[in-house]
């Protein structure tokens, strides 16, 4: 960590955060009763269980499946509700280990008073240079250090959480500041970053996140719907890509593509889990930012 944050201070800020709680309705549409009479009740029983917390809902672009993940905390009268609702559907209910939960601190840290966080990639505004990293970070304070009680070096400008998205954009204090689209993997190694791209059901992706470092996975499902227990999110991108408390807003990347930011999931990188990204196009159209110069 000691060596990552001489980098950011120099300039080189790189790893991002992000969880996205959003309000609205889940993006999964799941078939209608075909009797008119049972219509109502059905898609009362459906809404019900799309909200149900550890609960995410997901589509499988290939197959046209929906895909339910549900995890530890669903058993019981809960459990119950979620099969009814999809028995007989195109839906693949999948289990998944531990809770699902956001990942509230993360890559290449970031500091607001006793709270850490993550950077996201930098980005480049009408304004200066700027940081891409998650609202829910920006609850702990609008200005963000690189060391612990140290010098602000960037100021939230923008936030979003919960609602459409996890997503902030910080500005840099000082407007000189060198900050180089880059992803810091560690070991002195760095991956440019050119460009922002969509993610794609079945990429192979990489993470990187300071408590777990550098993982891959591939991507499994897009537009997924979260049911955290502080909120839903919906949008995201889900993975097998394992994380842990303090990757959240890591960067998920392609090659010279930023992909994604790290929102929040279940299990570990020892039993495995699954894992949620904020898409970078998203958050970069909604800031009015883009990568590199």
């Amino acid at each position: 960590m000691r060596s990552r944050h001489r980098k950011i201070s120099r300039g080189k800020i790189l790893a991002a955060a992000a969880a996205v709680l959003a309000a609205g309705t889940a993006a999964v549409a799941l078939p209608q009763a075909n009797a008119a009479g049972g219509a109502a009740t059905d898609a009362a029983s459906q809404a019900a269980a799309r909200a149900i917390t550890g609960t995410a809902w997901a589509v499988d672009e290939r197959t046209g499946e929906t895909v339910v993940t549900a995890d530890s905390t669903v058993q019981g009268a809960k459990w119950d509700s979620l099969v009814a609702a999809t028995r007989g559907r195109q839906v693949r209910v999948e289990r998944t280990p531990g809770v699902l939960s956001l990942f509230a601190e993360g890559g290449d840290a970031i500091f607001a008073g006793s709270a850490r966080c993550s950077l996201g990639f930098n980005v480049t505004t009408n304004s200066g240079p700027a940081i891409l990293t998650a609202g829910h970070c920006t609850a702990a304070g609008r200005q963000w250090s690189t060391t612990q009680g140290g010098r602000p070096v960037a100021t939230v400008r923008q936030s979003t959480f919960p609602g459409n998205g996890d997503f902030a954009l910080l500005t840099y204090n000082n407007p000189a500041t060198n900050a180089p689209s880059a992803v810091d993997t560690g070991g002195g190694r760095t991956v440019a970053i050119t460009r922002a791209a969509a993610a794609q059901v079945g990429q192979q992706v990489s993470r990187m996140g300071s408590t777990t470092g550098l993982r891959s996975g591939r991507v499994t499902a897009l537009n997924a719907t979260v049911n955290y227990p502080e909120g839903r999110v919906t949008g995201l991108i889900q993975t097998t890509v394992c994380a842990e408390p303090g990757d959240s807003g890591g960067s998920l990347f392609a090659g010279d593509s930023a992909i994604g930011l790290t929102s929040g999931g279940s299990g570990n990188c020892r039993t495995g889990g699954v894992t949620f990204f904020q898409p970078v196009t998203t958050a970069l159209a909604a800031v009015g930012a883009r990568i590199g110069g």
